[in-house]
């Protein structure tokens, strides 16, 4: 997998958590959605971090990387638990993000 595919997915997702972050503070629900708002920050965070890892080649991207996959899946998942629009499309965003940097943690 090369880094310029994984970088593009993970800034991605970054920005797609960012934006469902705004989009549900908006909505009058959303102080029902406390978990969920809690694990779009955890994984746009991370999406951060594991890009400047990615891109400088640093030693513990691939880590990173691993970490950044377990925190895309939980989010992902719990996103597809809301129906609207914009959750459900995070949702397939962060568990297609986990999936390639799964991929590039375990690549040689």
């Amino acid at each position: 997998m090369s880094h310029h595919q994984v970088l593009k997915t993970v800034q991605n997702c970054e920005a797609v958590c960012e934006y469902t972050e705004y989009s549900i503070l908006q909505m009058k629900d959303s102080s029902h959605r406390r978990e969920q708002l809690r694990l779009l920050r955890d994984c746009a965070d991370i999406c951060t971090l594991t890009t400047k890892y990615i891109a400088r080649c640093s030693y513990y991207a691939k880590s990173i990387a691993s970490l950044c996959a377990q925190i895309c899946e939980v989010c992902g998942n719990h996103c597809l638990q809301h129906p609207d629009e914009q959750s459900q499309r995070c949702g397939q965003i962060c568990l297609h993000c986990a999936q390639e940097c799964r991929a590039f943690a375990m690549s040689a």
